[in-house]
């Protein structure tokens, strides 16, 4: 279990009080100003409070920085920060600006590297589902093709923290369902711009996917990120509801609008090789949610560790890091963003199981992690500001480009 303390830990950095939002501002970070210590509570516009606070864990003491949104009331939204394609990045503190957030959090676990596969390019892409302006963009990718700590036994890559168009929030799995219809009958779609296909299966690539190479897509297995790339792959352009081209090998550079790109793996490349260019093909696709009929404004993927108030069975209690969260409390009307310093002085962060008991003792029924290390960053807008600052110490030093994050919104 965690310990709050009101106080600042001696040995945190002094500095320069901005008395406008009774906060200091230390260091500058690249593209947004650094910002180390606030009154509880600070209010950074209705509906939306800043504060944070010690606690003490297994690994001594942490510190955390907490956003409470209050999704009652009228003026305040949330929303997905992201750079406009899945296969793209920026930092949590250039996405809420353009966007014109005023807090925010990083999101999803992420496709960051690629060193299992020399010479394939990392697409930069989530793991998860995403939602965005109430349109499907993205689907899960297999469970062995995840990055981030190992998900919780019963649950999969599906798994999702979103807001309804009733506004109030719920977690909740979004499965892709979907078919290519062809000549020769229809096809089930095993993907909708994710890093990674199933084996054996067909994806489908849109604008929304970025100008990175699909290659990667047809790497690894079901269960298994490090395997071997497919060498059976093939790939098919439909615009116009029409074959416009075919290739066997997966390209990359921008989909055009109104373009779909079809990648298919072993028994998906073999069902696409019957297409012929001008024959017609049509692409449906959406994304069905488990647990709730009302559609989604917004959602993005992670990993549940609390649900109903209680952790969920298997959390890891022993590996301490920095770590991000999302709480929903008072009937899905309440969000809580949770952000653990980076800073030295306390980089040794929590375990899962303790972001369960904590954000559970700060009022969750139900909480969402998401990616954590160098990519925890927790951003807020001082009122009158033109910029966010960066309130916790990004634990690489600077801010880490994310592919998404979720932003809160006010209205004037």
């Amino acid at each position: 279990m965690t310990r709050r303390h009101g106080r600042l830990t001696a040995g945190r950095a002094v500095l320069t009080v901005l008395t406008a939002f009774g906060v200091v501002a230390g260091a500058a970070l690249t593209g947004a100003a650094q910002a180390a210590a606030a009154a509880a509570g600070t209010t950074i516009a209705l509906g939306v409070t800043y504060r944070q606070f010690d606690l003490s864990a297994a690994k001594g003491t942490t510190h955390v920085h907490l956003v409470s949104v209050d999704l009652g009331d009228p003026h305040v939204r949330v929303d997905l920060l992201y750079p406009g394609k899945i296969a793209a990045r920026s930092s949590v503190s250039a996405l809420a600006d353009s966007a014109g957030a005023i807090a925010g959090v990083n999101g999803d676990f992420f496709n960051i590297d690629e060193t299992q596969h020399p010479g394939v390019e990392a697409t930069g892409a989530s793991v998860g589902p995403v939602i965005a302006r109430g349109r499907a963009v993205k689907a899960a990718v297999p469970r062995g093709q995840r990055f981030g700590p190992a998900l919780p036994p019963g649950t999969t890559t599906e798994e999702v923290f979103g807001v309804g168009t009733d506004r109030r929030a719920r977690l909740d799995r979004l499965r892709l369902a979907g078919s290519v219809r062809t000549p020769d009958g229809r096809l089930p779609l095993g993907g909708l711009n994710q890093y990674a296909l199933p084996v054996n299966s067909v994806g489908a690539f849109t604008a929304q996917w970025g100008s990175a190479s699909r290659l990667r897509v047809t790497c690894g297995t079901d269960t298994d990120r490090a395997a071997a790339c497919s060498r059976d792959t093939y790939e098919v352009k439909v615009r116009g509801g029409r074959v416009v081209s075919v290739s066997d090998t997966p390209g990359r550079g921008a989909v055009a609008a109104g373009t779909t790109v079809l990648v298919g793996r072993e028994a998906g490349a073999q069902r696409l090789r019957k297409l012929s260019v001008g024959e017609r093909v049509t692409v449906q696709n959406w994304l069905a949610a488990a647990g709730s009929k009302t559609p989604y404004r917004f959602a993005l993927g992670g990993s549940p560790v609390l649900r109903a108030g209680r952790p969920l069975a298997g959390l890891d209690g022993k590996t301490s890091a920095v770590r991000t969260a999302v709480g929903i409390a008072d009937g899905g009307r309440r969000l809580l963003l949770l952000a653990v310093d980076g800073a030295p002085a306390y980089r040794s962060g929590l375990t899962v199981a303790e972001v369960a008991d904590e954000m559970r003792a700060l009022g969750s029924v139900d909480a969402f992690g998401l990616d954590g290390g160098g990519s925890t960053t927790l951003v807020t807008r001082a009122p009158g500001a033109r910029t966010v600052a960066v309130r916790n110490h990004p634990s690489g030093g600077a801010e880490r480009p994310v592919p998404n994050g979720i932003g809160v919104f006010t209205a004037p």
